[in-house]
């Protein structure tokens, strides 16, 4: 019996670290992807929070213990990066959010290529359908007497 309950417990031992590491693992992956949708406000560097190492940043280890402190506590990731943007304001996450005037500062970049890109398709276009330029050569001889006809009309016309 000795054996068969120190066997036991041996498993439920293990199986309770398996738990532990694998959650230790889960908030740590939390804490790295949190880490790394926030950025160091310390004024210097505009780095990732989690890669800051700006010489005498007093911001960016405060800042990482308040996302472990969050982290530890099981808030959503959501609750955590709200509960940052309302102490440090909105540009402390690396990616704008996708609401109001945010989502148009996101597709605005792209409008403006496809515009572009049309109207440089349209002037092409354009100036490919206009007729060649026709050589000197080429043009019909004017005679005389229409040449004279046309110079008695040009003389009529700015007489008046």
């Amino acid at each position: 019996m000795p054996r068969y309950f120190l066997k036991r417990v041996l498993h439920l031992t293990l199986l309770v670290s398996l738990v532990f590491i694998l959650l230790g693992t889960d908030q740590d992956a939390r804490f790295q992807s949190l880490g790394h949708k926030v950025k160091c406000i310390c004024g210097g560097c505009n780095q990732v929070l989690l890669e800051c190492n700006h010489v005498g940043c007093t911001y960016s280890s405060h800042m990482r213990a308040e996302l472990a402190a969050s982290v530890d506590r099981g808030e959503s990731d959501d609750l955590t990066l709200q509960a940052f943007v309302q102490k440090y304001g909105p540009t402390v996450l690396i990616a704008p959010t996708a609401t109001g005037f945010n989502r148009v500062a996101w597709v605005m970049p792209y409008l403006v290529l496809v515009l572009g890109l049309a109207t440089v398709v349209i002037v092409v276009r354009t100036w490919k359908m206009r007729p060649a330029p026709v050589p000197a050569g080429a043009l019909p001889r004017v005679s005389g007497t229409q040449l004279e006809h046309f110079r008695e009309q040009a003389q009529k016309e700015t007489e008046t």
